[in-house]
């Protein structure tokens, strides 16, 4: 950094504009955790694990001008200017993580502090003064998608340096220092580091324990390999913090997220996967840009594959479908590296997300996705039906995002991300279903009170996320409840996993289903359920609002390593697009779906042959 900068940089903090993030108070929060009372049966707290404010620049440029603060106040219910329009989530949220880009958070500094040094400078006004999609989207191209790209300096020239950096990240530890409300609302210290090398979806979100973080993030700018992301980690951990990374968007990975070797080319070996293993504990299933749980083209046998595809963005940076790019993949993978290394690298859990880029927490309901994620690119219905995501997908292709629900004794930092650490986590397309899966032997086939039902779950098997060690083939007990204001569900599925003669392996088992539908073959006759498309109302009469079972795999076999993972699915519900041509008249392709099948994916549970 020149004398010039250096100078300005030592003004600002004078000023009070840069503050080193270890003045930082962390008296914010008035109750303390432990004051916070515990459920041993554990709780389902809904929450957004990955959001943009006006902090990462890509989102500053499409018009999004909020900080974590107003993200923070939206996720607990305020009503916020989101896009020229006063906006709000129909619920507010149990927690969330504000995960703004590491590698512009200096850039931010200067944007959005009238006064900081680089503020006036004419790179810098002309990002503050886009006035349409079209000007924001060159600026875009030329300072956010060439650098992450790999394509020049990292940085444009306002960029005033690393304390820049650390000023954005202190202003971003503050406001979730302030709105962290124990017991009531939660918020996470976290960021997301961008790597997408050749147009390939590296992508992590990085999380922390609790206040002992470290004075600025580590970017994509530091080091685009995940392996180096991970070494860094490490770091922090030796040095006390705690801390895991998220990978999200497989679907986007051109095949690398869960590839046969490292970023360098080097095979997988023992030692990346123990590393890949503890640093990477959950993956993200689903977010705007897309489910990465399947696709038609490589489980043509799964009836319910065809869900937000996304499949457009096959047309943009050449990331055309591979196999490689999917969760169920990756979970066989895992299976296989097991057999092979005897380690892992893929064991992961499910949360969900939205990667919304307007500062909105969780704005996931397909009913009130009027304002969109991006900013310009998505503002309102008219240009949604008309427009794309630049670089990504067209915008009809894309959905409201994903929620992550967490089984946690407390709504507490500390409880939530425990339990994140150990996987007991479930993603869902957005209704607030709640899901409980356990694995052991000795359950009932019916409880008296859900209570009972649960402390014997957790008194005679493990949760989901955890490993299941018995010598019999096990029991899975399953239960799923409605969303209180959604419609009924209509079954639940377990999806097995295996390794067997050097092939991966997997197949879909009906376990439970509304109505006494469910045949002794396994299969269910389909319900006629059918969404009323001149209102978007669903129907309310027919599935179940609960379901539960307990289910043992008839083909178990002691020698062979596994994985089973829930699905739940509820009837069907109009999508956004529905809504959009019903409120705005717009009219939006033939090919376009009008109609969905929600869902919720529990993360897995292991078997290890002996």
């Amino acid at each position: 950094m020149n004398t010039r900068k250096l100078s300005q940089i030592a003004v600002a903090m004078a000023a009070g504009c840069i503050t080193p993030l270890f003045l930082v108070s962390t008296a914010a929060a008035q109750i303390s955790e432990k004051d916070v009372p515990k459920n041993p049966l554990k709780e389902a707290y809904f929450g957004e694990q990955h959001v943009h404010t006006g902090v990462s620049m890509d989102a500053f440029i499409a018009g999004n001008r909020l900080t974590p603060d107003d993200a923070y106040r939206f996720a607990q219910g305020e009503e916020i200017m989101v896009n020229g329009s006063m906006h709000k989530i129909k619920r507010p949220l149990d927690f969330v993580a504000v995960t703004d880009h590491s590698e512009f958070m200096g850039e931010a500094f200067s944007l959005m502090n009238k006064g900081a040094p680089g503020y006036d400078n004419k790179v810098a006004v002309a990002f503050r003064e886009a006035p349409d999609l079209e000007t924001a989207l060159q600026l875009y191209g030329k300072y956010v998608l060439a650098p992450l790209a790999g394509g020049g300096d990292p940085h444009p020239e306002f960029f005033q340096g690393i304390e820049a950096i650390k000023s954005t990240w202190k202003k971003n530890f503050e406001a979730t220092e302030k709105n962290y409300k124990p017991g009531k609302f939660t918020t996470i210290h976290a960021y997301e580091w961008t790597s997408a090398p050749g147009g390939s979806n590296q992508h992590r979100n990085v999380f922390f324990r609790d206040t002992n973080v470290p004075d600025m993030p580590f970017s994509s700018n530091d080091g685009a390999d995940p392996e180096m992301l991970w070494a860094w980690m490490q770091t922090q951990r030796d040095e006390g913090k705690k801390v895991f990374a998220i990978p999200h968007n497989s679907n986007e990975s051109k095949g690398l997220l869960f590839a046969e070797a490292s970023l360098t080319g080097v095979p997988i070996n023992k030692e990346y996967a123990k590393t890949r293993a503890s640093m990477e504990p959950l993956i993200e299933m689903m977010q705007v840009k897309g489910n990465s749980e399947v696709v038609p083209n490589f489980w043509p046998n799964d009836e319910f594959a065809d869900f937000e595809n996304a499949t457009s963005i096959q047309k943009f940076n050449g990331r055309g479908y591979v196999k490689e790019n999917f969760v169920r993949y990756g979970l066989g993978r895992g299976i296989k590296y097991n057999s092979e290394l005897g380690i892992n690298p893929f064991k992961y859990g499910f949360v969900g997300g939205t990667d919304s880029h307007n500062g909105t927490p969780s704005n996931v309901e397909e009913d009130n996705y009027t304002v969109g994620s991006h900013g310009y690119a998505d503002r309102n219905a008219e240009v949604r039906s008309k427009s794309m995501l630049e670089g990504e997908m067209l915008i009809a292709d894309s959905n409201p995002g994903s929620l992550t629900a967490v089984w946690a004794e407390s709504n507490t930092r500390s409880a939530i991300w425990d339990s994140m650490l150990a996987k007991e986590t479930y993603a869902t397309s957005g209704p607030r279903m709640k899901v409980r899966f356990f694995a052991g032997q000795g359950f009932a086939s019916k409880y008296d009170s859900y209570e009972t039902m649960v402390a014997d779950g957790y008194k005679k098997g493990v949760p989901m996320g955890g490993d299941y060690k018995g010598k019999k083939a096990p029991q899975f007990l399953v239960w799923a409840m409605k969303d209180p204001i959604g419609p009924n569900l209509d079954r639940i599925q377990i999806i097995k996993g295996w390794y067997e003669n050097g092939e991966m392996k997997d197949t879909i088992y009906n376990v439970a289903a509304s109505g006494k539908r469910l045949k002794k073959n396994g299969s269910v006759t389909p319900i006629d359920a059918p969404i009323n498309l001149k209102t978007g109302e669903f129907n309310a009469k027919k599935g179940d609002p609960k379901l539960m079972t307990v289910w043992t795999d008839p083909n178990w076999d002691p020698k062979q390593e596994a994985f089973y993972y829930v699905r739940v699915l509820q009837l069907p519900t109009a999508r956004w697009t529905l809504y959009d041509e019903l409120r705005s008249g717009v009219k939006y392709p033939d090919d376009v779906k009008r109609e969905i099948v929600e869902r919720a994916w529990a993360s897995p549970i292991w078997y290890e042959a002996k």
